[in-house]
């Protein structure tokens, strides 16, 4: 017996719904491969209220801020594992009830770098019970280049945090957050996103005040 045997003749007439049915599988399978790999976030209803909020601060999105790119769809960033100065882990989650301004930096990365004073600034104007701005470092090697970095600048009202590894960058990435550096998300106290940018913006501006005051709990910024 042929240890492959040749396959039965299609009929003429059953050819083109043949040819429909390998089409229509595959386009499902195409579509799933996309999807998976690429991850989208999924409507989270919890965030709801981050969306809203978007909506209603996205005419303050302009000047320094206007690359700001206001949530559209809730979403609920993943419980992103770091780690502080005295090498203790820490999650997004620990700020639960304050808005954050997550940040996503490295010394390799010059615009980071031009950055970071003004986000040192936001925190010493703005820095409070309900927001703070959690800047986490991605440098893989010498672990004490980034902290030598904010001491040399003089940068000392942010607190450290780290990633050796890089997974925040990866675990934002995957849901379509984190394309370069850096990367910025201002995030609810439930753990929302309310707007994204990826790229540099002059934090310490009256523009990206305005806009993160407007997003912050009703009384936060008085």
């Amino acid at each position: 017996m042929p240890e492959n045997p040749s396959p039965s003749p299609v009929p003429q007439r059953r050819l083109p719904v043949a040819l429909g049915l390998i089409a229509a599988t595959a386009l499902i399978g195409f579509a799933g491969y996309y999807a998976l790999g690429q991850k989208r976030p999924a409507g989270d209803a919890a965030c709801t209220a981050a969306v809203e909020t978007a909506k209603k601060i996205a005419p303050l999105a302009q000047g320094e801020v206007a690359a700001v790119t206001m949530a559209s769809t809730p979403l609920r960033l993943p419980d992103l594992a770091f780690e502080d100065a005295d090498g203790r882990p820490k999650k997004l989650s620990d700020w639960r009830g304050k808005t954050v301004l997550l940040n996503l930096w490295a010394t390799w990365c010059v615009p980071c770098r031009k950055e970071m004073p003004a986000l040192d600034e936001l925190q010493g104007k703005l820095g409070s019970k309900d927001f703070e701005v959690v800047a986490v470092n991605i440098d893989t090697r010498d672990p004490e280049k980034p902290k030598n970095f904010l001491k040399e600048a003089k940068l000392t009202k942010l607190a450290y945090f780290t990633d050796q590894k890089a997974k925040v960058f990866q675990d934002l990435k995957a849901v379509g957050r984190a394309l370069g550096m850096p990367t910025s998300v201002l995030v609810d106290a439930q753990g929302c996103e309310i707007g994204t940018i990826a790229g540099p913006a002059e934090w310490a501006s009256e523009d990206a005040i305005k806009l993160i005051k407007a997003a912050m709990k009703p009384g936060a910024a008085s």
